[in-house]
């Protein structure tokens, strides 16, 4: 199967609705699906500063997430620039603040308790492969950060209080 370009799509905002409503499944061969991935992908090289989105943030309330942190300065690893499918947390561990910022949450970034090593399971849009994800550091931050999207949340929903906020002074937060 060809991978389409896609589309360069506007990124929403909060307090939109679509960014605290839990998304919906999809069938990573739909047709459908496989342009809206390649939407994602299209849209998020065009965000400066940031690695990684989730299909809410387009307008979309599907179980879709793209990411690539290669080029963050707090990446160890990296699984490439992907878009995957129903993406499903099969394991966190060793937990720690870092801060976040959002393209939906303009000029604010806050300090987040996240996992640092996880494993991801979903599949490709395409083909519907399935697909497993080893992430540490600021690549498992990213594609936790991207999850919660999934399920309504955005990354102030973790903050335990004023205090964990910052104004965003540079473009490498998260």
């Amino acid at each position: 199967m060809s991978r389409p370009e896609g589309t360069v799509r506007q990124v929403i905002g909060a307090p939109h609705p679509l960014l605290s409503a839990m998304a919906e499944s999809v069938d990573p061969t739909d047709p459908d699906v496989v342009a809206a991935a390649a939407d994602l992908l299209a849209t998020l090289r065009t965000e400066a500063s940031t690695m990684g989105l989730a299909a809410p943030q387009i307008g979309l309330s599907w179980r879709l997430i793209a990411f690539d942190a290669q080029l963050h300065p707090r990446s160890r690893s990296w699984a490439g620039e992907l878009v995957v499918a129903n993406p499903r947390l099969a394991r966190a561990s060793h937990w720690d603040h870092g801060r976040e910022g959002c393209a939906s949450i303009a000029g604010l970034t806050a300090d987040v308790l996240r996992a640092t090593r996880i494993t991801v399971l979903g599949h490709l849009p395409g083909t519907g492969e399935a697909v497993t994800i080893e992430a540490d550091a600021f690549e498992a931050r990213c594609i936790q950060h991207q999850l919660d999207h999934l399920d309504g949340l955005l990354f102030l929903d973790r903050v335990p209080g004023a205090l964990s906020l910052h104004r965003r002074l540079h473009s490498c937060d998260a």
